[in-house]
């Protein structure tokens, strides 16, 4: 047998999937319904939890700088250490309703662009 009646070809998995990587980099891409509707319900929590995790954080600051002020400073700075502990508390206390509020206000503002991009996916539904 000749060198010129054989082929060989050999098949790599792992480099075809970074040849398509590479290549998806370089195309123009078109978000379809599917993704539009994953990143809008995804966009709908994350302002929430951004503000109410910056409050949370502030508020255990505070929280700790009461705490420092009542116990180890003492004397002059114990009512206002007290007074700062407290508003610690209430924003720590207040993150979660206020994470609440936020996701149903945003839900509220996005939610006739993501049921209808639903019913665009699913088809028509029946009536009862």
């Amino acid at each position: 047998m000749s060198d010129e009646t054989t082929f060989n070809y050999t098949y790599s998995a792992k480099q075809q999937e970074e040849i398509d990587a590479i290549r998806s980099r370089y195309l123009s891409r078109d978000e379809d319904a599917m993704e539009r509707l994953r990143r809008l319900d995804r966009g709908t929590t994350r302002r929430g939890t951004i503000i109410s995790l910056t409050l949370g954080v502030a508020g255990f600051l505070l929280l700790g700088v009461g705490m420092c002020c009542t116990m180890v400073w003492a004397g002059m700075w114990f009512v206002p250490g007290v007074i700062v502990g407290v508003i610690g508390i209430a924003a720590v206390a207040a993150t979660y309703p206020v994470y609440l509020r936020l996701v149903a206000r945003d839900r509220a503002k996005v939610a006739p662009e993501i049921l209808r991009l639903a019913d665009e996916l699913s088809g028509p539904r029946e009536q009862a």
